[in-house]
């Protein structure tokens, strides 16, 4: 609860007689003024220019610079970083002290890089780099913080792009590094930022490994929805969501791609693996999600599966298109349904968004063939209408059941 909205609203609950004036002062001290949180940014991002700023010098007059000038030059940097994050760590200024550790972690892998091409070290694997990966994930254990895990998500994300287009092998290594390392520190530790941070770079690690063996590119969901799944066993809720944020958008483009793409087979057929390995793998996930769901108790989110239906082993064309269309619909629906329950108006937002786009697909896709344009507006918009009597129905007799008054008119509906 923030305090601008306590000192605009606690006036009124004092005239309602809800609280008395002295509870508002109360709940007016309890929660403070926001602290504005660029003013703690800023010398982090002071330290960050003036260090892009001496780095610019050396680069410009790097090629000057005799080898031994390079290497004390580079370790002084290296060493005067973390000594420094050091020192402000221990002296309270955590953001700081962090923020210059997180600059020595930088410096560390262009030290490895500069070095390797001053003495002119040719290297056919990704062993000095993964370094820099295994430092990373160190730090962040070690100073227990978002910002160093994050980072190194980052620069995990670089090596293995280095990796698969420079030496044209994934490196199981790093992407093992943060998945374990990483993946444990935000079980252990639950941060939102971290979640979506995290599970997007699991997802490129998956994207490129898609790509580097060549492999359907629907196999990239396997992974992707073991960190769905992983999300249903976090005890933290919010966290977990967070981190299912990414496999669900991936999912929901693709479906998109199948409704605006799939009428033609050759399309289709580049996304069929073979049936029984890439159903039995689907299915494993799905039992692994499913357990989590149970255990956590939130069965209710379910429906987000429907997104991995494999409507691509249908035959392409028209009966590809409105099967991924169904489920598209089928989709926005249970999101509608399950914010109606939960009282979410940033999820009923989402799944009138879901809602319209799917129809809009439909629109743009399907009615020029079969369909006059103005019947698919017409079907999406009762389909709305008509759930949102049914929900509304619901929900006065769950309350007349219950004797409560019914909820004020909110103005979004």
């Amino acid at each position: 609860m923030s305090h601008k909205f306590l000192r605009i609203e606690s006036p009124a609950w004092v005239a309602e007689g809800l609280i008395t004036e002295a509870q508002r002062q109360l709940l007016l001290a309890r929660y403070p003024p926001d602290a504005v949180p660029a003013v703690g940014l800023l010398p982090l991002l002071g330290s960050l220019l003036v260090a892009l700023s001496a780095l610019s010098v050396v680069a410009a007059n790097w090629a000057a610079l005799p080898p031994v000038a390079r290497l004390a030059l580079l370790l002084s940097s290296l060493v005067g970083s973390y000594a420094g994050g050091h020192y402000f760590m221990q002296r309270g200024n955590r953001t700081l002290g962090r923020g210059l550790v997180g600059l020595g972690l930088v410096l560390f892998g262009v030290s490895i890089i500069l070095v390797s091409q001053t003495y002119q070290l040719v290297g056919y694997d990704a062993s000095g780099l993964l370094a820099w990966v295994v430092a990373g994930v160190a730090l962040a254990y070690a100073h227990r913080s978002r910002m160093l895990a994050a980072l190194t998500v980052l620069i995990g994300a670089a090596v293995q792009t280095y990796c698969t287009q420079a030496l044209g092998s994934f490196s199981y290594a790093t992407a093992a590094l943060l998945a374990g390392g990483l993946g444990y520190l935000w079980w252990r530790r639950p941060d939102g930022l971290l979640s979506t941070v995290l599970s997007a770079g699991l997802l490129w690690q998956a994207a490129l490994w898609v790509g580097v063996s060549h492999a359907k590119i629907t196999w990239f969901f396997i992974p992707a929805m073991v960190v769905y799944a992983a999300g249903d066993w976090q005890p933290d809720r919010h966290a977990g969501r967070n981190a299912q944020a990414p496999p669900l958008i991936a999912a929901y483009l693709f479906a998109l791609g199948l409704a605006l793409f799939g009428e033609t087979d050759a399309y289709a057929g580049l996304l069929r693996p073979p049936v029984l390995a890439y159903l039995g793998a689907l299915a494993a996930v799905l039992a692994l999600s499913v357990a989590g769901k149970k255990q956590r108790g939130r069965l209710d989110t379910l429906p987000d599966w429907l997104l991995l239906l494999p409507g691509f082993y249908l035959p392409g064309g028209l009966p590809l298109a409105i099967a991924t269309l169904v489920v598209l619909y089928a989709h926005a629906g249970s999101v509608l349904v399950r914010a109606h329950r939960a009282g979410d108006a940033d999820q009923l937002t989402l799944g009138t968004v879901l809602f319209v786009g799917a129809t809009m697909v439909a629109y743009f896709k399907l009615t020029w063939a079969f369909l006059d344009k103005s019947l698919f507006f017409l079907l999406g918009g009762v389909l709305l209408l008509g759930l949102s009597w049914y929900l509304r129905r619901r929900n006065a007799r769950v309350l007349a059941a219950a004797g409560a008054p019914g909820p004020a008119a909110k103005p979004t509906e």
